[in-house]
């Protein structure tokens, strides 16, 4: 058993199922979620920080602030749902986002992330954000899926070669494989 597999085994969620169903890296995994949740602890302290501009009457970045920790509570409820076990629904919450496909998830944590940037550019903000921000791009690399092997991609792109010299041993056809060159079609009359 390699250390991948013994860390993965230490790691599982209740209930989860020991062998994977897709073919993403282990460390993509765990990496989305070890940012999330730490960065969603950072992002609800450093929305904390900007709620207190309401002090010197920034209204913009209270608003900031708050949208801020909002989502840094969404993504750790989703993240890291031991840390909100208080909460009774915040594990059917992440057992359905579980479900779903890797780019919904990041979808909705680069779109969390973006408002709060623009309502209060601040360092704060972008910092706090940004890892809410990051987090949404793991998931979206983890969406693309596992890089082809070595010799599938030198066959591809052998293929490629041929098909640019004019030569087609694929078994794959193009869509304008068929297509005529412009040159040979027929003049329109000018007299009509």
């Amino acid at each position: 058993m390699s250390f991948g597999e013994k860390l993965a085994a230490i790691m599982q969620r209740p209930g989860q199922d020991p062998s994977p169903k897709d073919d993403v890296p282990w460390y993509l995994k765990y990496a989305g979620r070890a940012l999330g949740t730490v960065g969603s602890f950072i992002a609800i302290f450093l929305g904390a920080w900007n709620c207190a501009g309401i002090l010197l009457a920034q209204v913009s970045c209270f608003l900031s602030g708050l949208w801020q920790m909002v989502a840094g509570f969404l993504v750790i409820t989703i993240e890291a749902p031991c840390c909100c076990m208080f909460i009774d629904f915040v594990q059917q919450l992440s057992d359905w986002v579980d479900k779903r496909p890797y780019w919904n998830r990041a979808a909705a944590y680069c779109g969390l992330a973006i408002p709060a940037i623009f309502l209060c550019p601040g360092p704060s903000t972008i910092f706090g954000s940004g890892l809410i921000f990051a987090t949404g791009i793991i998931y979206g690399m983890m969406s693309i899926g596992k890089k082809a092997s070595r010799d599938d991609m030198i066959r591809a792109a052998a293929v490629t070669e041929q098909q640019q010299q004019g030569v087609s041993s694929s078994t794959r056809s193009n869509l304008v494989e068929n297509a005529q060159p412009m040159g040979i079609s027929p003049r329109p009359d000018s007299n009509v």
